[in-house]
């Protein structure tokens, strides 16, 4: 998980929130809420893992419903965001960081949800980080 400063210009790596078991969304769900509201979150960005050739597989289909319910139990906007190649990325940037393989796992989730983030509020005009900052 990522957060961008109050005026919606840079990301930070917060944690990494895993799911050991595929039935326990609910503990998942609880935990990004308290970060919602630990960190006064008012829209989320959901790395949407398409293919290489642009077309949706079974992880897009499952990130489809994480999005879903993450509206219906948040009552706030979630924009999916293309992650390809940010994985790949993350660990470019580890690598050139001198951080050893074996610790790099640690760090790129992280990094990749930054990237994420950071493209997003890249791709968002003057005007529009102007209304994230105002809280509008």
């Amino acid at each position: 998980m990522a957060v961008c400063d109050s005026l919606g210009i840079t990301a930070q790596t917060v944690e990494t929130i895993t799911r050991k078991e595929e039935d326990k969304l609910r503990r998942t769900l609880a935990r990004i809420e308290a970060l919602i509201d630990e960190y006064a979150i008012e829209r989320i960005v959901l790395g949407y893992p398409k293919n290489m050739n642009n077309t949706i597989g079974e992880r897009a289909r499952k990130t489809e419903e994480l999005k879903t319910a993450l509206e219906r139990r948040t009552g706030l906007p979630v924009i999916l965001w293309d992650e390809r190649l940010t994985t790949v990325a993350a660990n470019r940037v580890l690598m050139e960081s001198g951080v050893r393989r074996e610790h790099r796992k640690e760090s790129v989730d992280q990094i990749a949800a930054a990237m994420i983030l950071q493209g997003y509020l890249d791709s968002l005009s003057t005007e529009e980080k102007s209304r994230i900052a105002e809280g509008k």
